[in-house]
C-alpha cells in the first residue's frame, strides 16, 4: 500500500501505538515464564542419565535409538545444506529454519549422548543379566518378570544386556550436557507445532495460496520436523514436564526479536510472516494470537507424549516399558 509506513520511515514506524502493544505482548509472556520457571523446576523429578539414552521398548538395544538419531541428524544436516547452497543464510529470516536448525542440534546432543550412552553400556558389569530376558523387560511399578530366561543360550544372548530396573535407584542424574539436550528436545517440539499448524493452517490457506502455493515447502521442513521428533519420542524414554513450555517462550520471543532488530537497523524491509508487521492497526491482535497459540501448540505435543504413556502399556503390555 503506497501510504502505508514501513520500518524505512525510521522514528515514525517505531513510535507508533502498535509498537508498543505488541512489545508488551512480547516482554510480559518472556518476564513471566522467567519467573516461574525455578519454582515449577525445583518441584519436578530430577531427569536420569540413562533416561537420554535408553530406548522405552523391552529388548530394544540402546544402538537402534542411537542409529535412528544419527540418521535423522544426517538427513537433517543434508537439508539444511540444500538449502544454504540454494538460497543462503536470508534463509534464517524465517522461524521454520530456525526451528528445524534447532531440531538438527537437538539431533547432534541425542546422537552424541547416545553413543557415550551406549559406550558405557557395553562397559559395565552384567553379572545381573540373567535375571530377564532382554532389556526393559518389565514394568516399573510391579516389576513382573513374565518372561523367564532358561537354557544357556538364553544365558548367553542377555550377556550384554543389563538389569535396568534393579539399578534405577542408584541411577546417576543427568548433567549439564542432558538437561541442555532435554531443553532443546521440549523447545523444538513445542516450535515444531507452532510452525507446522501456522503453515498449514493459516499462512497456505490466507497468505501463500496464490502466490507461493506449496513450492515453498518442497524441502519437506514443514512435515520432516515433526517426524523426525514424533518417530524419536515413540522410541526414546525421556520424560516431557510441561513447565518447560518456558524455553519454547523464550525460543520465539527470541526470534521476534530478532525480527525487530533487524528490522529497525535496515537490515532487511519486508517481513517473512504477514502478521509480524507492525503497520496495521490490527497488529497487537495478532501478536495476542500468536503467544495464545503457544499453549494449545507445546499441550499438542505433550498430549502426543501422554498418549505414548497411556496407551502404548495396553497395546504392546510386553514390549513397552515405560520408566519415567
Amino acid at each position: 500500500m503506497s501510504g502505508a509506513i514501513t520500518p524505512a520511515d525510521g522514528a515514525a514506524y517505531w513510535l507508533r501505538w502498535q509498537v508498543f502493544a505488541c512489545g508488551a505482548l512480547i516482554v510480559l509472556p518472556t518476564a513471566a515464564a522467567a519467573a516461574l520457571l525455578p519454582r515449577l523446576r525445583r518441584a519436578a523429578a530430577p531427569l536420569r542419565a540413562t533416561d537420554l539414552w535408553v530406548p522405552c521398548w523391552a529388548r530394544l538395544h540402546p544402538g537402534w535409538l542411537l542409529g535412528y538419531r544419527a540418521f535423522a541428524l544426517t538427513a537433517a544436516v543434508a537439508l539444511l545444506v540444500r538449502l544454504l547452497v540454494t538460497h543462503g543464510f536470508s534463509v534464517f529470516y524465517f522461524y521454520t529454519q530456525w526451528t528445524f536448525l534447532l531440531v538438527t542440534i537437538y539431533f547432534a546432543f541425542a546422537t552424541a549422548i547416545s553413543a557415550h550412552g551406549c559406550w558405557v553400556y557395553s562397559k559395565k558389569s552384567l553379572r545381573k543379566a540373567d535375571e530377564s530376558h532382554g532389556f526393559l523387560n518389565v514394568d516399573v511399578e510391579n516389576r513382573d518378570i513374565s518372561t523367564p530366561i532358561s537354557g544357556e543360550s538364553k544365558k548367553d544372548e542377555t550377556i550384554k544386556m543389563v538389569s535396568y530396573y534393579e539399578q534405577i535407584v542408584n541411577e546417576k542424574r543427568a548433567g549439564f550436557w542432558g538437561r541442555c539436550m532435554q531443553i532443546i528436545y521440549q523447545t523444538s517440539a513445542g516450535a515444531t507445532m507452532l510452525t507446522d499448524v501456522t503453515f498449514w493452517g493459516l499462512l497456505v490457506p490466507l497468505f501463500y495460496r496464490d502466490k507461493f502455493g506449496l513450492a515453498m515447502v518442497s524441502d519437506g521442513m514443514h512435515s520432516l520436523n515433526a517426524v523426525f521428533l514424533i518417530v524419536d519420542t515413540i522410541l526414546n524414554n525421556m520424560p516431557f514436564p510441561w513447565y518447560r513450555m518456558a524455553f519454547f517462550v523464550f525460543w520465539s520471543c527470541t526470534y521476534v526479536t530478532f525480527q525487530w532488530l533487524l528490522h529497525a537497523c535496515g537490515g532487511i524491509s519486508w517481513w517473512p510472516y504477514p502478521f509480524l508487521d507492525l503497520s496495521s492497526s490490527g497488529a497487537p491482535l495478532w501478536y495476542l494470537g500468536m503467544a495464545i497459540a503457544h499453549i494449545p501448540c507445546f499441550f499438542l505435543y505433550w498430549l502426543i507424549v501422554k498418549a505414548k504413556h497411556t496407551h502404548f502399556p495396553r497395546m504392546f503390555p510386553h514390549a513397552y516399558a515405560r520408566t519415567s
